[in-house]
């Protein structure tokens, strides 16, 4: 039997936390804000924003989107970001993708300070996570999955995770994350020869791949818990993930599927970070 994971609830019960503390926030006279910045009229963006923008009325948190009109290069991006994070008033800054041509996180994520880049975009904080420096924010996927495992129960010291896919925004903070936890991590990519019998290996199989069923069967060891990453559009026009959710089911102990699995529980995690880079100013406001 497999066991579906819940993220609508616990990103629900995260949120539930994350307005106790906001209004301890506004209690001392502090005001949580979250600046998003959006450089294009992509349509998945625009629904990310709104989703960001529902969570955030939720937990008590103030979502601003700011938007730079026609096509901004990386130094406007870059410059509106810095202006940002100079801002007392502002707690938090998600810089939303995709970026117009020639633009990257890469490339324009320096310019968020480390203490209000509640989404892990500057490297600098990606830095921070990897040597274990308190107070950086990974990026909140990677957060997400990490959080979906501990409110899951999910035993990580001394376990086999393996995960596929070597992003900076999931799959390496995540290794770095479960690392953190004690876990034995394997970072699998697209030059990893027989991917499925190392996958097999894992206990905890993280998969942030970007290609929409390329997990299967044979790529999970029975009793083990899988976390789909991926959101790949769909014949029908939803989401599907990177496993094949009906391959694995019966084999996987717990799989946390898509929709409904990581997404909402990230959106959560974003909130949580911006209260927090809050609480470090409310000395100050």
């Amino acid at each position: 039997m497999t066991d579906l994971v819940d993220g609508r609830a616990i990103a629900a019960a995260l949120t539930e936390q994350t307005a106790a503390a906001v209004a301890g926030l506004r209690a001392q006279g502090g005001r949580p804000a979250l600046a998003v910045l959006v450089a294009t009229p992509d349509a998945g963006a625009a629904w990310y924003l709104r989703a960001i923008e529902r969570t955030a009325a939720r937990a008590g948190i103030d979502a601003q989107a700011h938007r730079l009109p026609g096509v901004p290069g990386a130094a406007d991006i870059s410059s509106r970001l810095a202006a940002l994070s100079a801002d007392p008033a502002v707690h938090g800054i998600v810089c939303q993708t995709p970026l117009p041509p020639g633009a990257s996180l890469a490339t324009v994520g320096p310019a968020i300070a480390p203490g209000k880049d509640v989404d892990g975009a500057n490297p600098a904080s990606l830095g921070a996570v990897a040597t274990g420096l308190p107070g950086a924010f990974p990026p909140a996927t990677a957060a997400a999955v990490l959080h979906i495992l501990r409110r899951s129960d999910v035993p990580l010291r001394g376990q086999r995770a393996v995960v596929v896919g070597r992003s900076t925004v999931v799959g390496k903070p995540v290794a770095l994350l479960l690392l953190a936890a004690d876990a034995t991590v394997t970072i699998c990519h697209s030059r990893t020869p027989d991917l499925a019998a190392v996958c097999r290996e894992a206990d905890v199989l993280v998969v942030a791949a970007g290609r929409a069923g390329l997990i299967g069967a044979g790529h999970v060891r029975p009793g083990a818990v899988v976390i789909d990453v991926g959101t790949n559009p769909s014949a029908a026009g939803g989401l599907t993930g990177d496993v094949d959710a009906a391959a694995v089911t019966g084999i996987a102990a717990l799989l946390s599927p898509v929709p409904g699995g990581v997404g909402p529980v990230t959106t959560a995690m974003l909130m949580s970070h911006t209260a927090d880079a809050a609480a470090r100013a409310v000395p100050a406001v």
